[in-house]
């Protein structure tokens, strides 16, 4: 599956407007400038470790190279949970107006992504969850449409665009927790930890809920192949 494109900031839908480092700036807690030499071109030397402790004092070039370094991770992992682009930009901008708001409380500096990555999942798993409830209200869609074009790289056959189209059409009717997981470990590929911690859960959790995923899939998807092949 392909990588995500080049990231831009979201515009208008009446947000703010999201600018890296802007979460600090607007509430007037600005630190001292840093030094030159970690500044400009310096910051993208600097390792996730640094740039989060500098943009836990307010440094907003500190900020916005985190941005820059991790939104197309971010924009790529919720659109592989959503199984659709609509709408992940804001996600993606709440998720990081978030990070920033609290910096102060990453345990552990140099792994911001992962934490990042936490933020996002919880994110669509909430946006998820509306969505399933105003379904059932009537009060809008149960389920979103496939994006191929998201999810499917340029290069990829017919036969993988179907298969990957009938998988996420499955798994749109799967409990969100279940579907976050399985996505998480199967198509993203994280380790069982790695899966836990993003979705905040046990490891045994986590197994229950990627199992039950797997035994539904496994029941209810058809190969296209499989019927070509018959007699």
């Amino acid at each position: 599956m392909g990588e995500s494109g080049p990231v831009s900031a979201p515009e208008g839908r009446g947000r703010r407007e999201v600018l890296p480092g802007r979460a600090r700036a607007d509430d007037g807690r600005r630190s001292v400038a840093s030094a030159p030499a970690e500044r400009g071109a310096g910051l993208t030397e600097l390792p996730d470790a640094q740039l989060v402790v500098l943009g836990a004092r307010g440094d907003v070039g500190a900020l916005e190279q985190l941005y820059r370094r991790h939104a197309a991770f971010a924009i790529h992992l919720a659109t592989r949970i959503e199984g659709s682009a609509r709408d992940v930009e804001d996600i993606v901008h709440d998720a990081f107006l978030r990070a920033f708001e609290r910096l102060g409380d990453l345990v552990d500096p140099a792994a911001f992504r992962a934490w990042l990555g936490s933020i996002v999942v919880h994110k669509v798993r909430s946006r998820m969850r509306r969505a399933r409830l105003l379904g059932l209200l009537g009060m809008g869609k149960s389920s979103e449409p496939v994006d191929l074009d998201a999810l499917a790289s340029p290069a990829a056959s017919p036969h993988t665009r179907a298969q990957i189209a009938q998988i996420y059409a499955l798994i749109q009717t799967l409990p969100a927790d279940e579907r976050i997981a399985w996505i998480l470990r199967s198509v993203e590929g994280h380790d069982l930890e790695t899966v836990a911690q993003m979705t905040g859960c046990s490891l045994a959790t986590v197994k229950r809920r990627i199992s039950r995923a797997q035994q539904f899939l496994d029941g209810h998807f058809v190969d296209p192949t499989h019927n070509e092949a018959s007699p």
